[in-house]
């Protein structure tokens, strides 16, 4: 037995060695309860020489003051001492113990055993969140250290847990979808089997030729962007290598996203099932609401839909952006202002840990690069700079002013400005050419975008210049504007106020 500090006690503790020894309390002769946590305590642990039934775990006493915890970024958490079941744990839902863990700006309660618990899950699998998303964005709860292996029920539903658990980290300490089990993929009948073949390797065992599950032709590893310059079809965005490219139609895949399985788990869908990877069918996207016919995921349960952009922007973990130097954190409830759009009424953001920079879910996924015909060359995605002239600060496209504080695309070859709504759009994310079923015609038709020349739509007669539908069998001169055949929640309009 050796004397210690009081711990904040009126009276001297003294530290009882013998390892596993139960603790009785001297007034109930029962086994004693730890003052902090509430669990039955043993040896090693903290009791006062008055025997006035205060006894303390040693991992209890040293337990912090103030916890900055990973999963509720905004305050840190103190150490309070309460009265005994006056308050519910906002982890595990029980009754409180005589200390916990409390936020007052977001009037959130920990037990001390949930708040450390949550805090060693995070810190030993934080170099899981470092990677760039193309893993499954779920963090296992699974390792080596002891005190974790005796956890083997839920803290939520006090079920016993699977070979995983998982915490989805953006929302952290803020509602109960922030945290679920799911079962270990390998006990899963889904498939989870990769979305490609394997046709030919190189010398350095580098997949040069491929099959992809949802393409019909072969596709070859390339290095060099040469005459493509359309977009990826899985994620839409601007081709970079290294690709795979189609060598009998113009279908192009970042090397990236062919490495996306053809079931995977999102953190972010409610039915928290495994969704379906799909392709060439035009859908909103659940996330952002955009329109698109590229890559998304689907849940076979409500059938709703993610754009394959959206899935890899909500990867967990640290996000980066071109524009700004630090890592971005994606958060469900965010106050500030959109830098790039200047919207303030946001929902959830991209938000920077170290400064006030804010990017809303659209303006997150906006293409770097981008054409438009009022320029032969690629415009860029421009934070600030250009010019300050005021002749400077007009859109090419429509002639009207633009805010010089709001991003916009430009050409420094030609010193184009234009706004971001006038070179992306309604339709930004649907792929051209791609075939699209319609009942009241009876050849396929395909998703056009006329750049000169505007043939009259076959329902207003009007001509169509924004997206519309070609009829693809030759001599059908059959054309309508999208909008006209469009169901109501496929109906496009302008994402981006600048």
């Amino acid at each position: 037995m050796e004397d210690s500090k009081n711990y904040g006690h009126q009276h001297p503790l003294a530290l009882l060695k013998e390892d596993q020894q139960l603790i009785m309390d001297n007034q109930s002769g029962l086994v004693a309860d730890c003052s902090r946590c509430g669990e039955k305590v043993s040896a090693p642990c903290f009791s006062c020489v008055n025997d006035c039934g205060f006894h303390l775990h040693e991992v209890c006493a040293d337990v912090p003051l103030e916890l900055n915890h990973p999963l509720h970024h905004d305050h840190p958490l103190l150490l309070k001492h309460i009265k005994p079941s006056s308050c519910i744990c906002d982890f595990c839902d029980k009754d409180g113990n005589k200390v916990i863990y409390r936020c007052s700006s977001c009037d959130l309660d920990f037990h001390i055993k949930c708040a450390l618990f949550t805090l060693d899950v995070v810190q030993h699998n934080l170099k899981e969140l470092e990677h760039v998303g193309l893993e499954d964005p779920l963090i296992s709860t699974k390792k080596d250290d002891e005190e974790l292996g005796d956890v083997t029920n839920c803290f939520w539903c006090w079920k016993p847990l699977a070979n995983y658990a998982y915490f989805a980290l953006d929302s952290g300490f803020k509602d109960k979808d922030s945290y679920f089990i799911v079962l270990d993929e390998d006990d899963d009948e889904l498939s989870y089997e990769s979305s490609i073949n394997v046709l030919e390797r190189n010398d350095a065992r580098e997949a040069t030729k491929i099959k992809h599950c949802k393409h019909g032709h072969n596709l070859m590893l390339s290095s060099s962007l040469g005459e493509h310059e359309n977009s990826c079809d899985g994620c839409m965005l601007s081709m970079s290598d290294p690709f795979y490219c189609c060598s009998e139609c113009d279908f192009l895949l970042h090397k990236a996203c062919t490495e996306f399985p053809r079931m995977k788990h999102v953190w972010h869908h409610p039915c928290q099932i495994p969704l379906r990877l799909i392709s060439d069918e035009a859908f909103q996207c659940e996330k952002c609401w955009q329109v698109s016919n590229a890559f998304a995921y689907e849940c076979c349960e409500c059938e709703e839909k993610t754009r394959l952009q959206c899935v890899i922007a909500l990867t967990p973990g640290a996000q980066t952006c071109s524009k700004h130097d630090h890592p971005l954190f994606y958060y469900r409830e965010c106050e500030g202002q959109c830098n790039a759009c200047g919207n303030d009424d946001i929902v959830a953001a991209f938000r920077c840990k170290d400064s006030d920079f804010v990017l809303d879910l659209e303006c997150f996924s906006l293409p770097i690069t981008a054409h438009q015909k009022c320029d032969e060359h690629l415009l860029k995605l421009i934070y600030r700079g250009g010019n300050n002239y005021p002749e400077s600060h007009y859109c090419d496209i429509c002639e009207e002013s633009r805010d010089p504080n709001r991003w916009f695309y430009r050409c420094t070859l030609c010193d184009t400005y234009a706004h971001v709504n006038c070179v992306l759009g309604k339709y930004p994310f649907i792929k051209l050419g791609r075939i699209y079923e319609e009942k009241n015609h009876p050849h396929p038709l395909a998703f056009v975008k006329k750049s000169y020349y505007y043939p009259d739509c076959g329902v207003c007669g009007e001509p169509c210049e924004d997206l519309a539908l070609e009829c693809s069998k030759s001599g059908c001169n059959y054309i309508v504007h999208w909008n006209w055949v469009a169901p109501d929640d496929l109906q496009g309009f302008c994402f981006y106020d600048m």
